[in-house]
């Protein structure tokens, strides 16, 4: 019963509501996919470990540092292990690179999302400018049939409502996941920051301990 309701609302939407349902497909499964991978994310998170990792590199101890960090799923200790197993060459750059994966991971299907909240409210406007032509041409007939024009407005608002309703589900997801794969970049150069910084104190600290 609603799957038929469903289904004649969409015919009684116009050709337009073919684009407008494959907006709304996507919307749920990119919202589904990244609300799953952000709860993912939030458990692999190990702050414990890391406050071990920088206590290490606080004490010149990059091995014990390397070690800790080895095999971890937490992002920013991903980057940070990167960058110490290329401590003595180019821990930078390494750091740099890390930090890419991982933002490009967080930010994935974000321009989808993007896209999405821009598309449908286009779609749905649309679907309302080919609506009320429809009515104003059966208007502009000489059989005047109030079945078409109320049927060309019915177009215009079903479009319409459609086409917002996406871009509204789609907008709060995207600006949350949008929040958080910026609060992740400023983990990972507070994170690469504190280990250039120890790294580079440590090297500066080895030539004076050693013996004359």
């Amino acid at each position: 019963m609603m799957a038929n309701i469903v289904v004649q609302f969409l015919l009684q939407g116009g050709p337009v509501m073919g684009p407008i349902l494959i907006s709304a497909l996507v919307a749920v499964a990119v919202v589904g996919e990244r609300s799953f991978w952000w709860f993912r994310e939030s458990r692999r998170r190990d702050p414990k470990k890391l406050e071990q990792i920088l206590a290490a590199l606080e004490n010149q101890d990059i091995p014990a540092a390397v070690k800790i960090a080895e095999g971890s799923e937490d992002p920013v200790i991903r980057m940070i292990y990167s960058g110490l197993v290329h401590a003595h060459s180019s821990m930078q750059g390494a750091l740099q690179l890390a930090a890419g994966i991982e933002l490009e991971r967080a930010g994935r299907f974000l321009t989808v999302m993007d896209t999405l909240v821009t598309l449908a409210p286009l779609l749905g406007l649309l679907g309302t400018v080919t609506g009320l032509m429809s009515a104003f041409l059966s208007v502009g007939n000489s059989e005047v049939v109030v079945s078409k024009v109320t049927g060309g407005i019915g177009v215009a608002l079903i479009a319409t409502a459609c086409g917002l309703g996406i871009a509204i589900f789609a907008l709060i997801p995207f600006n949350y996941f949008s929040a958080r794969v910026t609060r992740l970049q400023f983990e990972l150069e507070t994170a690469a920051s504190n280990v250039e910084v120890m790294v580079q104190a440590s090297k500066v600290k080895e030539p004076s301990q050693a013996p004359r």
